[in-house]
């Protein structure tokens, strides 16, 4: 096996262009697990750790460009603010050493459905940003998840960054799991009100072959929701908007639950994270999952 430590960007597109058979790592988190496990064994590495501009984020008009080779670490700690739901998900993800190695990017390229930033990223409509030597584009989320650890990456590209916008409203992720920390999950949630375009983002994870957008709960919710008043949304919607994000799931049964205990969870989580959302919106104490 091959080991590639580009120390730029550009190196780095022209090893992928010249080697497209080479794994790019970063943290690590998904590729080592792999190779210890002797489920791949890759031709060569592209080791992206040494690359700078890829551990770098930054704000412009509105919009966070989070470069792939930050760590969840600095995402808890330096954008929980402008992204409250990824740093909720970070949280979630993993051991402390994982957290520290572990990134957004590599989770996007690994593209598993159990991915805990994938929820956030389809329900704030991020768009993935991929580069090559012909030159760089952006994916939405929702068109990047082909299927199981499949994406949407042209063989000689790599993921660089991930853009989204800088929080405009209240938003929420939750996870179901067999215990509080190092644990995939069962299924998760994640909601984002935006409440000056009044409308919806809403997303499950582990409850289908890709990570998936609840568009019908969107939409029911948008039309439902009392934007101008802040009224207290009716239990009647929210047990609707939960049902419907359920029925935007596709679960199967495996070691972790089955499909119909996903599909409940899901029902729940989308109730409560709409509630602690909409009491934010409603200038209530904020909480979280």
């Amino acid at each position: 096996m091959d080991f590639l430590r580009p120390a730029t960007l550009r190196e780095a597109l022209e090893l992928k262009a010249e080697r497209t058979d080479a794994v790019p790592i970063a943290g690590g988190t998904d590729v080592m697990v792999e190779l210890n496990f002797d489920h791949r064994r890759p031709a060569a590495l592209l080791d992206l750790t040494g690359i700078g501009e890829l551990a770098e984020w930054s704000t412009s008009d509105g919009q966070v460009r989070l470069g792939a080779g930050v760590p969840y670490v600095r995402v808890i700690a330096e954008l929980g603010e402008a992204l409250p739901a990824l740093a909720m998900a970070s949280r979630t993800v993993g051991s402390p050493q994982i957290r520290n190695r572990g990134t957004v990017g590599g989770n996007l390229g690994a593209a598993s459905p159990a991915g805990d930033t994938h929820p956030v990223l389809l329900a704030l409509g991020g768009e993935v940003e991929v580069a090559s030597v012909r030159g760089s584009r952006r994916i939405p989320a929702d068109e990047f998840y082909l299927g199981v650890k499949r994406n949407a990456l042209e063989p000689d590209e790599l993921i660089t960054a991930v853009h989204l916008p800088a929080s405009a409203g209240p938003q929420q992720f939750a996870k179901v799991g067999t215990r509080n920390a190092m644990v995939i999950a069962v299924c998760s949630f994640a909601l984002a009100l935006r409440p000056e375009r009044a409308e919806i983002g809403a997303a499950v994870g582990s409850a289908a072959p890709t990570p998936r957008r609840a568009r019908e709960a969107e939409e029911y919710l948008a039309a439902e929701a009392p934007w101008d008043t802040r009224a207290p949304i009716a239990d009647s919607v929210k047990r609707r908007f939960g049902d419907l994000v359920a029925q935007a799931a596709s679960p199967i049964d495996d070691v972790r639950g089955s499909a119909a205990y996903r599909k409940h969870a899901l029902a729940v989580m989308a109730r409560r994270t709409l509630t602690w959302a909409w009491n934010e919106y409603q200038g209530v104490e904020r909480s979280c999952a």
